[in-house]
């Protein structure tokens, strides 16, 4: 039988990795052994687990992956002149609310383009660790409590796979909110998950292959954070390094000319500290990053193709799709389809 297993997490600077595996052995000292597998699942947008795969390359050395993610942090650095940030034009928010909200447009953009996750499945690998990354685990001070959810279980069974058609706006850069009522994408999903026999499983949302241009994330679907930041670095993805003022593009416009070639050039510089400090010179990592050289510069951002959603019980017992307040599943393009709809592949797995 699977086993849910739910811990609250304190970062200790803005950006920590949290060995969660650690915090699951002083509370439950058996529960890694038990299951073959487990899905961990972050509640949060600025927080959340790195790929497996993404962890095994770097060999699973901290050090490693967090100069990882301050390679991203660099493209996208604090007070950048982000919109999300500028709290007074946020309708959404009451006056008491502005003055405690964080001006963190830095780290959702870092957690969407360095391609952090709100669900990952790990095979077990014992010794080894599993990473939360907090991007904004400290704020003005102020430590945040984060949660998170490990399910242990063994396999995993395929119960249904099914397509739906999503709606895509007219403009070529655009997001669409798959949490939005007015969309129905979700209330479709519950009802179609209530025809079925679990408690623990996942939902795999995946692009197929002849959707281009296109990527999901999951984080918080605010208007000028997704119109207005996401945009901008899907347009040029270092518009914000350059707006510190280390880097003057004479075109920010410009992608597939001049933007590209200045991205390139910081590609390699960001690439080159990242190997040094590592010392990991003519090392895969070396490869792994450079392979980025070889794409657009709306493209080298390591944005997703599919996700994980968590199913789990509610109160009463239902199956149903576990999600953090502020969490949406979104659906990112660059480029216009040929259609006005794109789809999105649903797959439904049972966890044993």
């Amino acid at each position: 039988m699977p086993t849910e297993l739910t811990l609250a997490l304190r970062p200790q600077a803005r950006l920590d990795l949290i060995d969660v595996t650690a915090h699951i052995r002083e509370i439950e000292p058996d529960f890694l052994r038990r299951h073959r597998q487990a899905l961990y699942y972050s509640y949060h947008t600025t927080a959340g687990y790195p790929e497996q795969r993404l962890c095994e390359r770097l060999g699973y050395q901290r050090d490693a992956l967090e100069a990882f993610f301050r390679s991203f942090q660099r493209l996208f650095p604090p007070e950048a002149g982000y919109r999300h940030d500028r709290l007074e034009l946020r309708a959404e928010l009451s006056e008491e609310a502005r003055r405690h909200e964080p001006r963190n447009a830095d780290a959702h953009l870092t957690y969407i383009g360095a391609g952090l996750l709100p669900a990952v499945c790990y095979r077990h690998v014992p010794d080894r660790p599993v990473y939360f990354v907090d991007l904004d685990g400290v704020y003005d001070g102020r430590v945040r409590t984060r949660q998170t959810t490990v399910v242990g279980f063994d396999r995993t069974q395929r119960l249904a796979i099914r397509r739906f058609a999503i709606p895509m706006p007219a403009h070529r850069i655009a997001s669409v909110n798959l949490r939005d009522h007015a969309l129905g994408f979700f209330e479709q999903l519950h009802a179609w998950l209530s025809g079925f026999d679990l408690r623990h499983g996942r939902l795999d949302l995946l692009l197929p292959a002849e959707e281009q241009h296109a990527a999901l994330t999951v984080n918080e679907y605010e208007t000028l954070l997704m119109r207005h930041d996401l945009a901008e670095v899907l347009r040029n993805p270092f518009r914000f390094m350059a707006e510190t003022g280390r880097h003057a593009l004479q075109n920010p416009r410009a992608v597939p000319g001049k933007a590209l070639n200045y991205a390139k050039y910081d590609l390699v510089r960001l690439a080159n500290e990242f190997i040094d400090r590592l010392r990991l010179h003519e090392s895969l990592v070396e490869r792994v990053l450079n392979k980025f050289l070889a794409l657009p510069a709306a493209r080298f951002l390591r944005m997703k193709r599919g996700l994980h959603l968590l199913v789990a019980p509610d109160a009463t017992g239902r199956p149903t799709i576990r999600q953090g307040r502020y969490q949406s599943p979104i659906l990112i393009q660059w480029e216009r389809p040929s259609r006005d709809v794109r789809e999105i592949e649903v797959r439904l797995y049972r966890f044993e």
